[in-house]
């Protein structure tokens, strides 16, 4: 990203975003509310269109007038907040529908995958079962799976944990551990700063849409940069206690 520059009418979001993320990277986002995370890591595959600047992934430039969007996003999959699962699908249909219609597999191949993606995040005996009958944390698993079945090169993550309740939170959290641990690049919002602190090679803390500190974890946590890092960490930590 160079320069990306968002606006929603008279509020600018991003003024002018400088990101770079290498192959095999995990970089961890993290800043207070409204700091322009979300709608960074949505310019990235299109989602949200951006008013300036490049965006460049895997070779691709992103211009939404000469239609490159949908080849990004065919090398970008991206889990949200909310599950986004189709309801009248089981969990194994959810991760099948998108091999079969979009890439045309054959679907034994892609049941057979999605299948093994199902045990990589530790639930393929879940795989019959509707989203109803799933709790959220088998859920947001699900929807990893669903995203990774699309045989991605970057993988994405909007606060993946933000809509679960506590007790779930640690399992998505080791699915994604064990999903950094095979080398896929993958970008994260999150406020998990354990997590961040074990899988991430880089975070990065934004405020008002700029990045503030772009650093290992160690450096990260031990040198914060300025008086706002410094306070919403100690906000993080005083949440993770009461947790």
């Amino acid at each position: 990203m160079e320069g990306v520059r968002k606006s929603y009418g008279p509020h600018t979001v991003l003024p002018g975003l400088d990101l770079s993320v290498a192959r095999g990277e995990r970089v961890v986002v993290c800043g207070p509310s409204g700091s322009g995370k979300s709608t960074a890591i949505a310019c990235i595959n299109g989602l949200v269109p951006h008013d300036a600047g490049r965006i460049v992934v895997d070779g691709i430039e992103l211009d939404h007038r000469r239609g490159t969007a949908p080849e990004i996003r065919r090398r970008v999959g991206m889990v949200f907040q909310s599950f986004n699962l189709f309801p009248h699908l089981t969990a194994l249909e959810n991760c099948t529908i998108g091999p079969v219609t979009v890439q045309r597999r054959d679907r034994r191949e892609a049941e057979a995958e999605a299948m093994a993606l199902l045990e990589r995040v530790r639930i393929p005996d879940q795989a019959g079962k509707y989203p109803a009958q799933l709790s959220g944390g088998q859920q947001q698993r699900v929807a990893i799976a669903r995203a990774l079945a699309m045989r991605p090169r970057v993988m994405l993550f909007d606060e993946p944990t933000s809509a679960l309740d506590p007790e779930m939170v640690k399992e998505v959290l080791d699915a994604m551990v064990a999903l950094a641990d095979t080398g896929i690049t993958m970008v994260v919002v999150t406020h998990e700063m354990g997590f961040a602190r074990e899988v991430a090679h880089r975070i990065l803390f934004m405020d008002r849409g700029e990045v503030l500190q772009d650093s290992p974890p160690a450096e990260f946590f031990a040198r914060p940069a300025g008086a706002r890092m410094r306070e919403f960490l100690d906000h993080v930590r005083r949440g993770e206690g009461r947790g």
